[in-house]
């Protein structure tokens, strides 16, 4: 196995992994900011790849305007998940597994199929690609080509999504939003609606998941009702390793900044591992140890932090 291969398994974990940090946003908002577990994300995920490829393939639309169905089809599944919660008190966690096992069925039934091809069929990317001048007279790979017209949506997306959170989050809304996380009944003795806090969190949340699905699927070539199994896990991993890679940034946009950058480690790690034959089946187990390590990295620090003081 030479360097090249590793570049480039890096290079094409690095355009996936900005699309997937989306995803890791969207968990980020109900997990970190509003203290919800929301299961939904497995769902919602699946959602937004299913709806931009039967958009595409079924009726022929446009594959931008495509993920902008996505987003209000993943809202919409937000928007249950938090009526559930608020007016039917069903417990949060619940809330989201009720939704997510819905929203298999509805996956099912958006496409009629298991899963669709995009095989032939107009994507961003092949839009974007559409524009520019082809590989040959680049003198690359159209594949190399195709990696590097996906970098680049990814990161016009991802600085789309941060500039559009880092404001909303500073207006009176969003404000009140991250306030409800914090402590919801102090935001409820101010007279604020808490339970609509927690709705439009989680419509805004799981936007932004289905968005990441309807990215992956029209990278992917396919959508499939299955393509959300450990959403969840992954968005997780991406939010820890960036917290634990950048502790020390404070504000609101460095966070964000972080996440779509843990997402990317994420991505290139097992790329890299992949490398060295990793067998596919072992993929969440991996998963599930790097978050634990990430997670353990800050207590370990403070526990030695701790003996050091009482040493002195």
């Amino acid at each position: 196995m030479g360097i090249s291969a590793i570049f480039l398994a890096a290079l094409s974990a690095l355009s996936q992994g900005l699309f997937w940090a989306i995803l890791a946003i969207g968990v980020y908002i109900a997990f970190r900011i509003l203290n919800f577990a929301d299961m939904t994300s497995e769902g919602s995920f699946a959602l937004g790849g299913c709806v931009s490829a039967t958009v595409i393939v079924a009726l022929g639309w446009n594959p931008f305007l495509s993920l902008i169905i996505s987003i209000i089809a993943g809202m919409l599944s937000g928007v249950i998940t938090g009526l559930l919660h608020t007016k039917l008190k069903i417990p949060a966690i619940l809330s989201g597994i009720l939704s997510m096992i819905a929203l298999y069925s509805i996956n099912l039934r958006v496409m009629g199929q298991a899963n669709t091809p995009l095989l032939g069929k107009s994507t961003i990317i092949s839009e974007v690609k559409s524009l520019l001048p082809s590989a040959s007279e680049l003198g690359i790979k159209d594949s190399m080509l195709q990696t590097l017209v996906t970098i680049g949506i990814g990161i016009v997306f991802a600085i789309l999504v941060i500039v559009f959170l880092y404001w909303f989050f500073g207006t009176e809304i969003g404000c009140a939003i991250r306030a409800t996380g914090n402590n919801e009944a102090m935001v409820r003795a101010q007279g604020a609606n808490t339970d609509l806090m927690i709705i439009i969190g989680l419509a805004l949340g799981n936007g932004l998941i289905a968005l990441s699905g309807g990215l992956v699927a029209q990278s992917y070539g396919y959508a499939d009702v299955s393509i959300g199994v450990g959403a969840i896990v992954i968005g997780l991993a991406s939010i820890v390793i960036g917290e634990v890679v950048f502790h020390k940034r404070r504000s609101f946009a460095h966070k964000l900044a972080a996440i779509i950058i843990g997402s990317v480690i994420y991505r290139i790690i097992i790329a890299i591992v992949y490398q060295f034959g990793l067998n596919t089946n072992d993929l969440k187990l991996l998963t599930a140890v790097m978050v634990a390590v990430a997670l353990a990295v800050p207590v370990l620090k403070k526990q030695k932090v701790k003996v050091h003081k009482e040493g002195q």
